[in-house]
């Protein structure tokens, strides 16, 4: 079974992939220096901070004496990421040895920022001015909710389609890069890569999301710098404080209502202006993918006879588990269900592994189980994987039987024939008997009939 793996990969990835020139330009902006900043390895930002007034290219050798032997690994790894973003550059001088400087632009601004601070191009909106402003509950509560109503539209269950008129035709889009497929006269349905991204951890969804929302930003004829910039300049706004549209230009504002859909941001209209209020969605937008990715209250509880228990008044949290498990009742805050193999081939069959299913209920333990060692019963999870291996210990394929020969050099011949197209899959030589693959079906026909 073919296995379509997500990599959901953060801001840092996406800008290393810029062209040089889009990069250089990049840091002209000193807070996206400070972005980048925040996003590298612990021993990439000592080797920043340590260049950053030392206006000298620093030899490799002496670069390497600045940690110790068994540190050799992680210094290859943080010279790599500095040398990706282009914050550092290799110089090879004329005793041919390799040494390294901050890019210019980099440092200068940097240093600036770090020295004397920065402003953000627009500053929060006068308390006098908001009204109704929601309390950072509120906000977090908002979040969630457009979260769930967007992955939704994904799974395409009935509550989705209530509120198909919030989602912007730009997010669709965005589900059709390989989440989405759509046959003639057919609604969308989900690909093996859209089964297996519901599974995955809200934060690794987002980045996949947003990473999406990048790569075909030139088709919208927003330049990607220009995009990544404006994202990355969001992480630094203040979660819950209110900023005022008019200070965003044309494109800014479609990525404004865009994000809304995901709940990075919301959205409010006073009586002259009109403000968005940024979540902790969009000011954790800067940092890496293993730093936001924290421990989340679980709701699912697994017992030994198979039985699921999840406490939860979410939808969404139903629909997934619908994907691998068959869902017998729900009540105002609690669903039930059982962990069945006919379920479970199911899953299977749509791209989602075992390893999938059983990394999904551990990370989404109730707290009640989830200290427990282990937190989803050894017997289940063996038992999910051994279905897997069943599923895969045998393996389909159409073909035709052909017996009956007249003489035994025309049974040996046909055998020589299908070997030839590698299509031979059994043979008794005995009772002169054999199987092909369907392909050569006409083609072993022909043959024999020729033969005769």
């Amino acid at each position: 079974m073919p296995q379509v793996r997500i990599i959901a990969k953060n801001f840092m990835d996406m800008v290393a992939s810029l062209p040089a020139m889009k990069l250089d330009k990049l840091y002209e902006n000193a807070f996206i220096c400070e972005a980048i900043l925040r996003s590298l390895p612990p021993l990439a930002k000592k080797y920043v901070l340590q260049l950053l007034y030392t206006d000298v290219p620093v030899t490799a050798s002496s670069l390497q004496e600045w940690v110790l032997a068994d540190g050799a690994s992680k210094h290859r790894v943080a010279i790599d990421r500095l040398i990706q973003l282009r914050v550092l550059t290799e110089i090879l001088d004329r005793k041919k040895e390799t040494t390294y400087r901050l890019n210019p632009m980099f440092q200068m601004n940097l240093r600036e920022h770090i020295v004397n601070g920065g402003v953000l191009p627009r500053e929060p909106m006068d308390a006098n001015t908001t009204v109704r402003l929601p309390s950072l509950e509120d906000l977090d509560i908002y979040a969630a909710q457009q979260w769930e109503c967007f992955l939704l539209h994904l799974i395409n269950s009935a509550e989705a389609e209530a509120t198909t008129k919030s989602i912007s035709p730009v997010m669709m889009k965005v589900f059709q890069r390989g989440l989405l497929s759509q046959r003639d006269k057919e609604g969308p349905r989900l690909t093996e890569s859209g089964f297996q991204f519901l599974l995955m951890d809200t934060n690794a969804q987002l980045w996949y999301i947003i990473r999406e929302y990048i790569s075909n930003s030139e088709d919208r004829g927003v330049d990607s710098a220009d995009l990544i910039s404006f994202l990355l300049e969001l992480s630094f706004h203040v979660t819950g404080e209110a900023y005022n549209m008019n200070t965003l230009n044309d494109i800014q504002r479609t990525t404004v209502r865009d994000l809304a859909d995901l709940g990075l941001i919301k959205l409010q209209q006073g009586r002259k202006d009109s403000w968005f209020i940024p979540t902790k969605l969009a000011t954790n937008l800067s940092i890496s993918l293993s730093d936001a990715s924290s421990r989340k209250q679980g709701y699912i509880v697994v017992e030994t006879n198979f039985r699921l228990y999840a406490y939860s008044t979410s939808k969404l949290h139903c629909e997934i588990l619908r994907l691998f498990s068959r869902v017998e009742y729900q009540l105002p805050n609690l669903i039930v269900g059982s962990i069945t193999k006919e379920n479970l081939y199911k899953a299977f069959s749509n791209g989602i592994t075992a390893d999938q299913i059983v990394s999904f209920l551990q990370q989404n333990a109730h707290p009640r189980v989830a200290d427990r060692v282990p937190s989803v019963p050894e017997n289940v999870t063996d038992q999910i994987r051994l279905w897997e291996l069943d599923l895969n210990r045998v393996e389909m394929t159409t073909a035709h039987f052909f017996d009956d020969f007249p003489s035994r050099d025309l049974f040996e011949a046909a055998c020589d024939f299908a070997r030839e197209y590698s299509s031979l899959l059994w043979e008794d030589s005995k009772k002169m008997r054999l199987i092909v693959k369907t392909e050569i079906y006409a083609l072993m026909k022909d043959f024999l009939s020729h033969q005769k």
